[in-house]
């Protein structure tokens, strides 16, 4: 995996947002694979309202969004009516994420976050835009990493250090079953367990452990009074 992007398609365009689409796309294109099935991908026409990238072999719909630098804890993800819409859409894709270096134009981080992790918790609204502003009243949203779990960020390049594919395909596997879990809620509660469950650091836990978390829980799950029984319930489906 070459991880330097090609300068040589830019020298056409001034735009900062052009030279950052045109750079980022065709370097997935080039170097990246589904990490479903693990064959190629490719590019949808611009401005489609699905997604970036297909693949043809399992027909996983990818998004990328791109940033110089790091990725922190947050990144725009435009509207947020429109991102609460996806969520709950049949057709919501997969999310690509990229840090690259634009002094030396070179990829330093890239993973990709299965759509099954994303739930209405994980997205952050913003202040509307103020009435002086183009777009008055208009509100945007945030992608809060925070709140997705490790399971669900796949890292290809961390720090510059590239993953075995092998690895990537494996990792995505792992987590597949909460594609059938439809309802968001029910979702919800399953990725915070495995955050509870990640929180540990431990190989081995017991159910004890995860009962540390119940004050936690019952704050992000206000409505449900039953949090011990619940809490057993998730991590019998879990298993």
């Amino acid at each position: 995996m070459d991880l330097r992007l090609n300068v040589g398609l830019i020298s056409k365009y001034t735009n900062k947002s052009q030279v950052a689409r045109v750079l980022t796309e065709d370097w997935v294109l080039r170097e990246i694979y589904c990490p479903s099935c693990g064959e190629n991908r490719e590019g949808y026409e611009n401005n489609k309202p699905v997604a970036d990238f297909c693949c043809k072999s399992c027909f996983e719909d990818f998004e990328l969004k791109a940033k110089v630098g790091k990725i922190g804890k947050k990144v725009s993800a435009g509207s947020y009516e429109m991102m609460i819409q996806r969520i709950g859409s049949k057709e919501k894709p997969n999310f690509f994420f990229m840090g690259y270096q634009n002094q030396v134009w070179v990829v330093s981080d890239f993973f990709v976050v299965p759509k099954h992790f994303f739930v209405p918790g994980i997205i952050e609204k913003r202040k509307a835009l103020s009435d002086n502003a183009k777009r008055a009243g208009w509100i945007g949203s945030n992608i809060l990493f925070s709140q997705i779990p490790q399971a669900g960020k796949i890292f290809y390049i961390k720090n510059g250090e590239k993953t075995k594919k092998s690895f990537v395909l494996k990792k995505w596997q792992k987590t597949v079953f909460l594609k059938q879990i439809r309802n968001n809620e029910s979702k919800g509660w399953i990725l915070d367990i495995i955050q509870c469950i990640e929180g540990l650091e431990k190989d081995v836990f017991s159910l004890q452990d995860i009962y540390q978390f119940e004050t936690v829980l019952a704050q992000l799950h206000p409505s449900n009074t039953h949090i011990r029984p619940k809490i057993r319930q998730q991590l019998q489906i879990l298993r």
